[in-house]
């Protein structure tokens, strides 16, 4: 079996388990009010490779020695239902009129065009309440429920706050990056800039994805859990880096047909990206390189790495 293949049973294995999440946790279509409930399911089922929720999945799977039991399955499905949950709300208000005004996403209509925009502003903030929610009613120690809603919490907001040790100068989430990415418009970007933003907006939450995985599936192992979340820390910055270069190289090279969503839009837009600052060739050279680092950072955990280094290799490898 090539590793595309294996890539491709991942994906698919850890969609399913998290699309029967979203099905038993979101609320049915005919829950009164049925409009808020049927925005939520349209944007939520509209598509997406469930990204997030897989890397969860896969970090508690790695740090639990490869196997996952039927209740910390269910629980990382549940995980990853939440982290989809964020992702999907973020997405959402993103292509609001006041933000992106972007009327395509998965390949279909966005929630605002089917929905209104009064509409899908709470659709968008109802998931996100529900993330937490689901967090907080984790089959899991209380402590770690605890650590995993201190993590999410901060890398969904914008800098402040404290998470562990570190009570000030968090570095933002992904409002905050969103933010950035707002007030960077029309700006010349810089590499410094543009890393900021890419951190924030979108690593946030692909890294937080990889620790809350790892701290779930750690449990009340307390001896091994800090170097552990260290390199996992590391593994989901590093590939998140390279997930959002990858997403600005695809923008400018790839239809909206490919994407799923409008095509060149980033250029359009002056967005502050990579490929604006470094170039197309150095873009996906600088992600290669961030891949090779993330690997690095899973060493010690040999072969029960294997398939969060796949789903590494294809972030950067994807068509869209």
């Amino acid at each position: 079996m090539d590793s595309h293949t294996d890539v491709k049973h991942l994906l698919k294995a850890g969609a399913t388990l998290t699309d029967a999440a979203l099905e038993r946790l979101l609320p049915a279509p005919d829950t009164l009010p049925h409009s808020i409930h049927r925005a939520m399911r349209h944007s939520t089922f509209a598509g997406g490779k469930r990204l997030r929720p897989i890397l969860a999945l896969e970090a508690a799977r790695m740090v639990s020695g490869g196997t996952l039991t039927p209740a910390l399955e269910t629980a990382a499905a549940e995980l990853g239902a939440a982290l989809e949950m964020i992702h999907t709300y973020s997405l959402i208000h993103d292509d609001l009129p006041a933000l992106d005004n972007d009327d395509l996403r998965r390949g279909q209509p966005t929630c605002h065009v089917v929905f209104g925009e009064a509409t899908a502003i709470l659709a968008g903030d109802a998931l996100q309440t529900l993330a937490f929610q689901t967090i907080a009613n984790l089959h899991a120690p209380a402590a770690t429920v605890v650590s995993i809603l201190r993590e999410v919490s901060a890398a969904v907001a914008t800098g402040v706050g404290s998470v562990g040790d570190l009570h000030t100068s968090l570095p933002p989430g992904m409002i905050g990056g969103q933010v950035m990415d707002i007030e960077s418009e029309g700006v010349k970007p810089t590499a410094e800039l543009v890393e900021a933003i890419h951190r924030a907006k979108t690593g946030a939450l692909i890294t937080v994805s990889v620790v809350a995985g790892g701290l779930l599936g750690l449990g009340d192992q307390p001896s091994t859990t800090h170097d552990t979340i260290a390199r996992l820390r590391t593994f989901g910055q590093k590939a998140g880096l390279a997930f959002q270069i990858v997403d600005d190289v695809l923008d400018m090279t790839q239809d909206s047909a490919q994407l799923g969503k409008t095509a060149g839009k980033d250029t359009a837009t002056d967005k502050a990206t990579w490929p604006a600052v470094f170039g197309i060739p150095q873009s996906i050279h600088d992600a290669e390189e961030l891949i090779a680092d993330a690997f690095a950072a899973l060493a010690r955990f040999a072969e029960t790495a294997a398939p969060l280094k796949a789903l590494a290799n294809f972030l950067t490898e994807r068509k869209n």
